[in-house]
């Protein structure tokens, strides 16, 4: 039988025998390092695509330089903006269209989607169908849907003239029109984007607990108090959410506006839904303006910023007791 020895008082086994510290200190950096190597990907690339042109642009809106003739530049300091901000009617008619197509967009957007979003979080047959019905705009080309809309409010055969004059109400030009014009884009893209926000507000909705709802029907509360005293003040931070999302999209309107016009960059014979985006490419792109244009770019940045932090401040008021 053989025996073994027990192993000497203060000696290291095997089984505890400390790590080298080289391999310690690999462990070290690992830890300390590893996090910002994995998100660093998305800074590199937002430092390419988004702070560099930013910048860019910020240094050319100093410029007097035309598009076609980028040799030719020479500086001039803050006069485009000078221009821009005194002497310049067209800028504040084009922010003004954009401001207003802001309101008639952006609220309807958030309140129809609540109440979409409410009526998608009852028990409904074939919800899943509902709910990637809703979303189906949104993944539809905007050239596309721009065009069928410019035929639905056609003024001559338009489905939606035709229909107001079978009820005696008269043929609208609504190209024409200020109110009319911005009217009907505000219906296209709400229309496009509604259920986006939605599906937004029903993740939130069912992420609040049952129980809530549960002890506020013992307490006799009825459905409406639930939606505006529950519901509500639970997902602020999808509405706060769905507010900048709809606000930053609402204030750069180009595509919409440009092809209701028919490819036309002055948004309509008289400029009545002229955006700021809309505006800013037809001075770049159009008349090669690229210093002019660049400070536009600058200041309708400043617009989107000061009208997104008014929102936030506004949205998240929202009380969540």
């Amino acid at each position: 039988m053989t025996t073994t020895t027990p192993p000497r008082s203060g000696a290291a086994t095997s089984a505890d025998t400390s790590p080298p510290r080289r391999r310690d200190r690999w462990y070290r950096w690992d830890v300390r390092l590893s996090p910002y190597l994995y998100i660093a990907p998305y800074f590199v690339i937002f430092g390419v695509f988004g702070l560099y042109p930013l910048l860019y642009t910020a240094w050319v809106s100093l410029q007097e330089r035309a598009l076609n003739d980028p040799e030719g530049a020479h500086w001039v300091g803050l006069d485009n903006y000078t221009r821009l901000l005194f002497h310049d009617p067209y800028f504040w008619n084009a922010m003004g269209n954009t401001i207003s197509l802001w309101l008639l967009t952006t609220i309807p957007q958030i309140l129809l989607a609540l109440w979409i979003a409410q009526l998608l979080n009852r028990r409904l047959r074939s919800r899943t169908l509902f709910r990637m019905g809703v979303l189906l705009p949104n993944v539809t080309s905007v050239a596309a849907v721009t065009l069928i809309f410019a035929q639905l409010f056609g003024r001559d055969f338009g489905l939606i003239n035709l229909a107001l004059d079978a009820f005696g109400l008269g043929k609208i030009d609504w190209v024409a029109g200020t109110a009319s014009s911005q009217v009907a884009l505000a219906v296209m893209v709400v229309w496009r984007w509604t259920g986006y926000h939605a599906l937004v507000f029903l993740a939130a909705m069912q992420a609040i607990p049952g129980s809530v709802y549960e002890a506020a029907t013992i307490d006799g509360a009825s459905a409406r108090q639930q939606f505006w005293h529950i519901t509500i003040p639970m997902m602020r931070s999808a509405i706060v959410f769905a507010t900048i999302i709809s606000t930053t999209g609402n204030m750069r309107l180009l595509a919409e506006p440009l092809l209701f016009a028919g490819g036309v960059a002055s948004g309509g014979s008289d400029r009545q839904f002229q955006t700021g985006a809309l505006y800013l490419y037809e001075t770049a792109f159009r008349q090669f303006d690229f210093g002019y244009g660049s400070a536009i770019a600058m200041l309708l940045l400043i617009a989107i910023l000061l009208v997104t932090g008014v929102n936030y401040l506004v949205t998240r008021r929202i009380r969540t007791d």
